[in-house]
């Protein structure tokens, strides 16, 4: 790295990479959604969104790498660290999620997962939009409205969690209700770990403003 790299901030680059992460959000949690849409395609999804999985991976090394060699940084190194953590926390829990449903048999979504998987898709698709708006923050109350809503999503995700355990334990099936349970569970999870990433970009939004 030359000297003019060394001390001038790097904002694209890690603008660049939150972008693609991001990005790789996105199709993975549409890839999500098409499990419910296509469920003789469920083994080829599981594979696809594993791939993504790993392309998350990849990216949030790079931005580390970067973190590590970079002497002045756009955004607070925590603040780098946090959203890096975050957006690949989500990658993690909606790769877990349809692994589960390969791992366990179950060949179909039921509605309560098909629900939970589109609250996961909508919040993907917010955070995007929100990580877009990071590179230049002359509008923070754009960044803040779209942090809004990906909380209103996951009290969503919360509701559709309890009504989907209510009808889980009218079973009598022991096997069936601790699946079921893991993959609500995972896919719930999935809300909530985008809900830390739009709380995290809403501190960015306000520290930078």
């Amino acid at each position: 790295m030359g000297l003019k790299e060394w001390v001038v901030p790097q904002d694209k680059i890690f603008y660049d990479l939150f972008d693609r992460l991001a990005s790789v959000v996105v199709l993975a949690s549409y890839q999500l959604v098409d499990l419910g849409d296509k469920p003789s395609a469920m083994k080829s999804i599981v594979t696809q969104i594993k791939e993504l999985e790993h392309e998350g991976d990849k990216i949030s090394h790079e931005i580390y790498e970067q973190l590590n060699s970079t002497f002045i940084t756009p955004l607070e190194p925590e603040e780098i660290s946090h959203l890096a953590s975050a957006l690949d926390d989500v990658l993690d829990y909606i790769d877990g999620a349809a692994r589960k449903l390969n791992n366990y048999g179950i060949s179909e979504m039921d509605a309560h997962m098909i629900e939970l998987a589109k609250l996961v898709q909508l919040s993907a698709t917010e955070l995007e939009a929100a990580v877009k708006c990071i590179r230049s923050i002359k509008e923070p109350r754009t960044i803040e409205e779209r942090c809004i809503e990906v909380n209103r999503l996951e009290n969503l995700a919360d509701d559709v969690m309890a009504h989907a355990i209510s009808d889980l334990f009218k079973s009598q099936d022991a096997i069936h209700i601790i699946k079921f349970k893991d993959i609500y569970e995972y896919l719930e999870i999935a809300t909530d770990k985008c809900e830390d990433a739009a709380n995290v970009l809403s501190d960015i939004a306000i520290r930078h403003s």
